[in-house]
């Protein structure tokens, strides 16, 4: 017998040979309707893949995120066999899942493929799921696999398998469609309720732009038509919320072809924004005991050797920077803990003064191919809310503590109120691709997953999903549109420390090795305000709205007055605007709240008699009229009211 480990640690004795599907059968005829894949020992099978050995077992639906990508990696393998129905000898590349949906990569041999023809091909794909053909895996041999492409022609596939390693490879097959895949895959092709092709693009195969370019092909699968209408609709309301619109027309960022792809430029309002934000974090993190440093955009080869990110990024990074004298190589900065780790190790340090916590907003360059890049979501160049802790091995839970209450911080500051935080472990089994000890390895995961217990957050735990130094803690945020992303991250390091020889005399007077706490709540500055632009529509909360109210004079006789409002309320620290325009007062309206502008302030005759000014608010129209000194008493308390509730998280 085997001995199966559930989540909850309950252990189940089983024949070996035994499937996910049996096993769930084996507790509920419900719970095997609903589950789409299982995790044996953090790795995803198929459900029909027979168990031998003592196991853990997740057993998962379609709304989890691994049973979503399982279903859209399936969902491409039908769409292939769909395509080949309507364009013989079409030939394939890769076909993943990605954050929302699949696409595959093909060469139609000269044919072109149009949005015209999506509906056929979409109803061709539900006309195949109807068949609920299974998904069978087949391992087979290098030769056996080269020769099957060979006679297939299909020259990607037989570039793909020259770096497989004989003993590795398998094929799936549902229906009349065979593909190299390591898989795993849904049961069958019946899950696929309904579909939509989103969009098509040029892709380089490889990402190599002197090779072949190939179709790349979007789509999207559900298992329930009502879950595509909702999505549609909720597509429709990304629209108008995409950052990328709003950041032109809100006047925050841009970029430039000379300047380069994917390196964003500020512009003054979206500084402003920006700047906020980060006055906001390195408030709390000064009453938090945190060092503010700063680092350089370059550092040398030599350093990320050390840390061991250019074994595992380097050939991801930009080219390397050479100089006159023989020898010596830099690179643009990809991260920060190296540079802070030399840092710490400028000075002798105590067990008394320890923690110490380095803080640094460091920009950092990462190159990612042309046709990755998304506005601020996928960038070359961005900004990190970094820092580092370096502390004793007693204080990694209480420090990683506090750090969990600042991301908390930033969540509530910013009404992200819906989210789980994902505990992100190395793999069960395999740790190849992981650096450092056991030993240490245990400790950190251990450690994380006690101080996310004591503060009672919701948690999922992945495996395979650790950085290669350590584990993580990842806040999955749900924002207002249903969607989610990864907001805020927290790492426990043993092995930095160690590659760095950092050290701290202990009490026994003897040499201690630190442990580091990496953590950045924003995480990019970039990614994190496209996301915010999207989340609150571009309608930013009063405290951080580059412009916070904008004065409107009904006619050019009431400028002068209206720039001694301005003057008043900016002597005040409240950000303000003065629309001068020989524009009618209705029009200078409409562009403020297409701008949204939190307040509307309009000035006239009576306003200038009385020295008052009329007050609309954002979305809410007229709020009557008041004095100045009024004015500016609500719109601070708004603020302060706002700034309490937060300080009260720090407190």
């Amino acid at each position: 017998m085997i001995q199966i480990t559930f989540p909850d640690k309950n252990i189940r004795s089983y024949e070996p040979g035994i499937t996910p599907l049996q096993i769930a059968k084996s507790i509920s005829e419900g719970l095997a309707r609903n589950i789409i894949i299982a995790k044996i020992n953090g790795e995803t099978w198929d459900l029909n893949r027979p168990v031998n050995a003592d196991s853990t077992i997740e057993l998962l639906n379609v709304e989890h995120p691994t049973g979503k990508s399982t279903l859209w990696h399936s969902s491409a393998h039908l769409m292939a066999e769909a395509l080949e129905i309507f364009y013989p000898g079409v030939k394939f590349g890769i076909g993943p899942p990605v954050d929302n949906g699949f696409y595959y990569d093909v060469d139609l041999g000269g044919k072109q493929i149009t949005p015209d023809d999506f509906k056929k091909i979409e109803d061709k794909i539900i006309e195949l799921a109807r068949t609920a053909n299974a998904y069978v895996r087949r391992e087979v041999s290098k030769e056996e696999a080269i020769d099957f492409f060979t006679r297939k022609g299909d020259e990607y596939k037989l570039d793909l398998l020259k770096d497989l390693t004989d003993g590795t490879i398998t094929f799936y097959t549902q229906g009349n469609f065979t593909d190299l895949c390591r898989g795993p895959h849904i049961p069958d092709t019946s899950w696929i309720k309904a579909v939509k092709l989103m969009n098509i693009a040029g892709a380089y195969w490889r990402g190599d732009d002197k090779g072949k370019q190939l179709t790349r092909i979007y789509g999207i699968t559900f298992t329930k038509q009502k879950d595509l209408t909702e999505y549609l609709t909720l597509l429709e309301e990304a629209k108008k919320r995409d950052h990328r619109k709003l950041g032109k027309e809100l006047e925050l960022f841009t970029f430039s072809e000379k300047v380069g792809a994917g390196l964003p430029m500020w512009l003054p309002k979206g500084w402003l924004l920006r700047d906020q934000l980060e006055q906001f974090l390195r408030k709390a993190q000064r009453k938090m005991g945190y060092q503010q440093v700063a680092t350089p955009h370059i550092g040398n080869k030599e350093l990320y050797i050390t840390s061991g990110h250019y074994e595992k990024y380097g050939k991801d990074s930009f080219q390397s920077i050479k100089t006159p004298q023989e020898g010596e190589e830099f690179f643009l900065k990809p991260m920060n803990c190296p540079h802070h780790c030399e840092i710490y190790r400028s000075r002798p340090y105590s067990y008394k003064d320890l923690p110490v916590r380095l803080a640094e907003f460091g920009t950092v360059y990462r190159y990612e191919q042309s046709g990755e890049l998304s506005g601020l979501t996928r960038v070359r160049g961005f900004t990190q809310d970094d820092a580092h802790l370096f502390c004793r091995p007693d204080q990694v839970k209480e420090e990683f503590m506090k750090v969990i209450d600042l991301v908390m911080l930033v969540l509530n500051a910013l009404e992200f109120n819906e989210f789980t935080a994902q505990i992100s472990l190395r793999h069960q089994t395999d740790h190849s691709k992981y650096i450092g000890s056991d030993e240490n390895w245990v400790k950190a995961e251990q450690a994380i997953i006690e101080a996310a217990a004591e503060k009672g957050l919701k948690t999922v735990i992945e495996y395979d999903e650790a950085a290669f130094y350590g584990p993580k803690l990842d806040f999955m945020v749900k924002d207002a549109l249903g969607r989610k992303w990864q907001l805020g991250t927290i790492q426990v390091d043993y092995n930095l420390p160690e590659r760095f020889d950092l050290e701290y005399t202990g009490s026994d007077n003897q040499k201690h090795r630190p442990v580091m706490i990496h953590r950045a709540p924003f995480g990019s500055m970039e990614r994190f305000i496209a996301l915010l632009i999207e989340h609150c529509a571009g309608n930013f909360p009063l405290w951080l709205s580059p412009n916070q109210v904008i004065v409107l004079p009904i006619s050019e006789n009431y400028v002068d007055f209206a720039k001694k409002v301005a003057n008043v309320l900016t002597n005040a620290d409240i950000r303000t605007l003065i629309d001068e325009r020989d524009e009618k007062i209705g029009r200078k309206i409409r562009d403020a709240e297409i701008r949204k502008i939190p307040y509307i302030l309009i000035v006239g005759d009576k306003e200038q008699q009385e020295g008052t000014v009329s007050v609309r608010k954002h979305s809410e129209g007229d709020k009557g009229s008041m004095s100045l000194d009024d004015f500016i008493k609500a719109i601070n308390a708004e603020i302060q009211s706002k700034i309490s509730d937060l300080q009260t998280v720090l407190d």
